[in-house]
Parts: structure tokens; sequence; C-alpha cells
């Protein structure tokens, strides 16, 4: 008798120790580089804190975060839950960006706004800025996104000018070349959060709302499909491209955030497939 419960209490201690070594990081899948997506999962009732960014979980434990463009080559995810932590390192991958220099510009080419043109950039900036904040709880990050238009591909994330060796602001998007008019689909689920005709810089802008801080913006374009608040799915018809704003000619520019940390589209969907 003795023995049988010595041995309960054996194995009552072998299942505690075993339960307190499961992981409290369940999953970690994306791109592990400069621009990256990545979703993970975690136990139920656990925190997640990415570098000093405490992230939103989902009912399932699922969260999301993403690398901007200049991301140091190492980062820091804690996992904790009850008296159990984990500290993981993840080392994210330098990507070399096409930087062009050009000198010798008179200075009105470098920076030529105006104090009203300033006042109106800092206006939609805010506007911009709102629409990314307003995010809600969909899951519609987790889909596969699909590329929103046919055409060429004319410029790339990451890319930058410097002018008579003032760095201005990188590229944040994937440029898809096409005729004016060419239909732009949601890559997505999402929720319309800005529908603006004309900005100053990015001309018919439009944002979607994919959830938890993930968001899709489309720039330069013809003409808007949808208005705010509405719902979309993927491969709706959204937008049509053009070359509003301050465009040298018909593309969409598509752009992906994590709130206000800017990532790479072209990681998010299938190799690019030009058209003939």
């Amino acid at each position: 008798m003795f023995k049988n419960i010595l041995l309960i209490i054996v194995f009552s201690l072998f299942s505690f120790t075993l339960k307190a070594q499961e992981p409290l990081l369940l999953s970690l899948k994306g791109d592990f580089t400069q621009g990256g997506l990545v979703i993970g999962q975690v136990t139920k009732g656990s925190k997640v804190t990415f570098e000093d960014t405490d992230l939103e979980l989902t009912p399932d434990g699922y969260f999301v975060f993403g690398f901007h463009r200049d991301m140091p080559d190492t980062a820091t995810l804690t996992v904790t839950n009850g008296d159990s932590k984990e500290v993981q390192k993840l080392f994210v991958r330098k990507r070399d960006y096409n930087i062009e220099r050009i000198d010798g510009l008179p200075p009105s080419k470098v920076n030529p706004m105006k104090p009203e043109v300033l006042k109106r950039i800092r206006k939609e900036g805010a506007l911009v800025a709102k629409a990314r904040a307003n995010t809600s709880k969909d899951t519609f990050f987790m889909q596969d996104f699909i590329w929103p238009a046919k055409g060429r591909l004319s410029g790339f994330y990451g890319s930058q000018r410097v002018l008579n060796g003032e760095p201005k602001r990188p590229h944040y998007g994937v440029d898809v070349a096409a005729p004016t008019g060419t239909e732009v689909v949601a890559p997505a689920d999402g929720t319309v959060r800005l529908a603006y005709d004309d900005m100053f810089y990015s001309g018919g802008t439009l944002i979607i709302d994919h959830g938890y801080g993930v968001s899709s913006t489309f720039i330069h374009l013809n003409s808007i499909d949808v208005e705010n608040g509405q719902k979309v799915k993927q491969g709706d018809k959204i937008a049509t491209i053009g070359e509003t704003g301050r465009a040298t000619g018909p593309h969409l520019d598509w752009r992906i955030n994590w709130y206000s940390s800017r990532l790479d589209p072209q990681l998010l969907v299938p190799p690019f497939k030009h058209d003939k």
C-alpha cells in the first residue's frame, strides 16, 4: 500500500515537472528580415511583449508584429504567464536597399515646400495616422494575401534618394505600373478606414484595416470605389490605378503597415507575375 502511495506521489511530481516545462510560445512564423511580418501563438492567459510594446492577443492566443525598414539585427520577444517566463532573441536579417544619390540640384528642387503646403501635408498626415491607429479585432492579417493589381513592378520597398547629400524619405511600398483605370482589388479582407480623393503627396488614397494594427494603403488612385467603414472581401474591386498626387506616371503604390511600422508588401504575396 505504501509502495503504491509512493508511486502516486512520484508520478504526480513527474506530471507537474512536465507541465511546468510546457512552452508558452507555441509558434512563430514569418519573415525575420527588415520589412517582415511575423505571426505567433502563445498559451491561453499569456502576455506577449515585443521590444517595449505589449501585443494584443486574439481569443486563440495569436499575435502579430513587424520589423521596420531600419530594424537592428536583433530584437526581443518576451512571453509571461503567471510565474513562467520565456525570452526569445530574434535575429533580423539586414537588407541592401537601392540608394540613388543626386548632387548639384538647385535648392528649390530639394526643399520646395511653401508654409501653406506644409500645413496641408501635416493635416493629411494626421488623417492617415488616425486611420492606421483605428484597428479592429479582425484576424484578416492571417490570410494569404494576393496582389492588388496587375502590371509591371516599377518601384520597390526601401529604396531612397539622397539629394545634394540630404537623405529623403524612403519608398515604403511596392509600385505596380499599369494604365490609368486598371482595376485594384483588396489583397485581403478588411474594413475601409480612409477614402480620400486628393492628398498632396499621395493623391487618391485608400486605407484598409486587416486587424490588430495591420493595414494596407493604396495611393495615386484615379478613383476609389469604396467608402469609410465599408467591409471588403479579398478580391473585391476597391479602386482604379491613376497618377494623382506627386506621381510621374500611372501606377499603384501599395503599402503595408503594422501600426506606424512600415513593412514590405512583397513579403506577403506570391512571386509577382508580369502582365504580357
